[in-house]
């Protein structure tokens, strides 16, 4: 079986348009559709979720960059 790939960005979900296939007039195929596997875009969504829930925590606001970075030291420190 020869398989053919495209990739193609979604500009309207109600249609998908398929232009300049190797393919012949009438010949019947098979069309199987899958969102691309992208798993930095999807870490990268995760962090992103993670960061917005865990600076809307009550109290995150009031922590200063000057305590952020003491944090930091003393982590490396091992204390």
């Amino acid at each position: 079986m020869n398989v053919y790939k495209k990739y193609i960005t979604i500009t309207d979900p109600k249609q998908v348009i398929l232009s300049d296939l190797p393919f012949q007039a009438g010949q019947r195929v098979e069309i199987i559709i899958l969102p691309e596997d992208n798993p930095r875009a999807e870490i990268s969504k995760k962090l992103r979720d993670l960061f917005e829930k865990t600076q809307s925590l009550p109290g995150v606001q009031d922590i200063t960059e000057a305590e952020i970075a003491a944090e930091i030291e003393a982590y490396r420190r091992g204390q």
